[in-house]
Formats: C-alpha cells, structure tokens, sequence
C-alpha cells in the first residue's frame, strides 16, 4: 500500500518483554480444575464446590454458583459445560444458571470439547459421546475401547481421540463414523493440528506427525524423554518440550530439527507462543521466555508462586498489545491470577545523588 508515491510498511506485533502487570486478582481459593476460556471471560472450578467467572480485561467477578467440576470446563455457544459427578451440565455463560444436565454413564477420563455446536466427552469406559450442545440431545456415540490419555482435539468434521493404549482415533463429529486410527509407541499425550498435519506427543519419547486425511505418520522425532503438553506452531515449526527438560523446535513439514535448549526447569506443559517468544514454566514462580528464531533465553517473569495452569495468550480489545493470563497457586493464600502485557514506557527510578554539573545559583540571582 502507499500513499503519495510513499510505501507504507507494517511495524512488526510488540513482543511481550518488557512485561508488566495489569492488575492482580486473588480467589482466596485453591483451584478445584484448570481454568477455561472464552473470549472475554475466564470460568474458574474453585474449592468449596463452586464455579466463578471474572472478565478478563479487569478482572472483575461476574457470577458464582454452586458446582462440582471434575475437570476443566469447556466453553462455547454462551454456555459453559462441567463435568461433575454423574453428570454433564451446562450453565449460561452470561449469569451461570443451569441451561441442561444430562446423566452419564460413567466417569470422564478427558475434559468435555466443544465445536461448532456440538459438545463431545469419553467416559473412563472407553465410549465417546456426543451432544447437541444447545439443548444436551444424544445425537450418537461410539466405543473406542480405551479411555483417553489426554485432550480431544477437533479440526473441521473431524475429532481426534489420543487413547490411553497408545492410539490415535478419528471419528467423524456428525456421526461418530470411525475414519482411521493409528497407533504409536506409547500412550498418545495432548495435540495440535496445524493445516493438514496432526502433532502428538508419546510415552515413547517420540513427537509423531500424522496426516490428517488418513493417519499416516509422516514423520517423527526422538527425544530423552517422554514428550508432553500441547505442541506450539508458527507458520514453518512445532516446538515441544519432553522431560530430558529439552524444547526443541522442528520443521513443521519435514521434521528437521531447527533447533534444540536445556530448560532451567522440569516443564509440566506444553510452551505457550506469545508473538515472538515461547514461554514455559514447571513448578516455580518463575516463567522463563525463548526466542522462537533460535531458542536462545531471553526475559523471565515472576509471577510471585507457582504457575497453576498453562498461561493463556488473549486479546485486549483496548490495545494492539500481547496479553497473559497467568494463573498461580499458594498453598496458604490459595490460587490467584493476573494479566500481563508489554510495558511501553521506561519505569522511573527514584533519584538519589545530584545531577552532574547541576548549576547552583546564588541567592538574588535571575536568568533570562
């Protein structure tokens, strides 16, 4: 684009470092189950049997009811959904009543997935089961004879199931027809789909990738030690972390290593890409930044206690700015949160000895 004869380039997204704080909200709760999101609001599984939600920009509580999550909610089409003993229940997102419940049979072995209006589970026996989510109607369900390891994951008619025994499934989302499965060579951890390739993580200690039409491993890469947490992507690479405490970044198509940093800390989930960094955390208060170019260490953040859940990357409708949701637990205050963005202007520092070459004027004297 140019205006006048003069080309008008694009400046490139703000990192996120130097970082700064917004605001701090403490919950005076423990956490009962990992956080869910939309995209103004953050739905908290607390102790004492409760669900809350607080917006997201200014950390303000909106509602709390009684609930009994057993998992991480999920959230989509205004509704939140929780599994809770015996029952699937979804809630109004905009005042928490109670929209539905529906009975299940069995216990969930993964948090609920909602897509595109429909809300799909597996039960620790093995069968998958999927929702109408607007009203809770059984539209079909499938067994698949082992309960999931980790996360569902969705990409357009499709859901991919990662089982404990070591399996990859993917059935279709309208009808539960089984397309393919393929099987790794371990227990099958979170997943990431990117175009038409599908990345997953083993007890093998293996990072696979499996075309999405068939399930054909196109490629897969050996690490120290098993590989966990949600792979992130960029538009050429996968970055994964396993727990030789090694991230390395790959080449998303042919798997070639681009790549590979010693973390300072054992991860416990996956590296969270924040424009040009990755961010990644264990059991401390402290979330450490690599740059996604080269992997070299760059900021840390300290967030006062340890990290509860994986930081989520939201939007600040108010700015064009990187913003980090980070939840944190203390084993005396309980779990806590606060949101995180880039620091535009430099921090004033206290002055303490003179200027240099400071002008003294004597009493009576005038300037001009």
């Amino acid at each position: 684009m140019s205006v006048s004869g003069f080309r008008t380039v694009e400046a490139p997204p703000l990192s996120l470092f130097p970082a700064r704080t917004i605001w701090n909200l403490a919950l005076n709760n423990q956490l009962a189950v990992p956080p869910a999101y939309d995209h103004d609001h953050v739905y908290f599984g607390i102790a004492g049997d409760r669900l809350v939600s607080y917006t997201i920009v200014e950390g303000e509580q909106q509602w709390i009811v009684d609930a009994k999550p057993l998992q991480q909610p999920a959230v989509g089409g205004d509704l939140v959904f929780t599994s809770e003993p015996d029952e699937l229940v979804a809630r109004s997102a905009g005042d928490g009543s109670v929209a539905w419940r529906k009975p299940l049979p069995d216990p969930l072995s993964a948090p609920p997935l909602w897509s595109s209006g429909w809300l799909v589970v597996i039960t620790a026996g093995g069968t998958v089961l999927t929702f109408r989510a607007s009203d809770g109607e059984l539209v079909w369900q499938k067994d698949v004879q082992s309960p999931a390891h980790a996360m569902l994951a969705q990409s357009e008619d499709r859901v991919y199931v990662p089982t404990e025994d070591g399996r990859v499934v993917a059935l279709r989302i309208d009808t539960g027809e089984p397309l393919w499965e393929r099987r790794l060579g371990g227990t099958a951890d979170d997943m990431t789909i990117a175009d038409e390739r599908l990345y997953v993580g083993s007890k093998d200690n293996f990072l696979y990738c499996l075309m999405l039409k068939d399930g054909r491993i196109d490629w897969r890469w050996r690490t120290g030690g098993d590989v966990i947490g949600v792979p992130a992507v960029d538009e050429h690479h996968v970055y994964f972390v396993s727990l030789d405490n090694v991230m390395r970044g790959l080449d998303r198509i042919t798997g070639a290593q681009q790549w590979m940093r010693p973390l300072p800390v054992r991860p416990v989930w996956g590296p969270v890409a924040v424009v040009d960094k990755l961010i990644v955390g264990g059991q401390s208060a402290t979330l450490h930044a690599f740059n996604m170019k080269d992997g070299t260490a760059g900021d840390k953040l300290e967030v006062g206690a340890d990290v509860a859940a994986p930081p989520r990357r939201v939007s600040d409708a108010g700015a064009m700015l990187p913003v980090l949701f980070v939840v944190t637990r203390d084993l005396a205050k309980g779990a806590a949160a606060r949101l995180v963005t880039r620091r535009l202007e430099p921090q004033a520092t206290p002055l303490v000895d003179p200027l240099p070459n400071v002008i003294k004027m004597s009493q009576g004297a005038t300037t001009r």
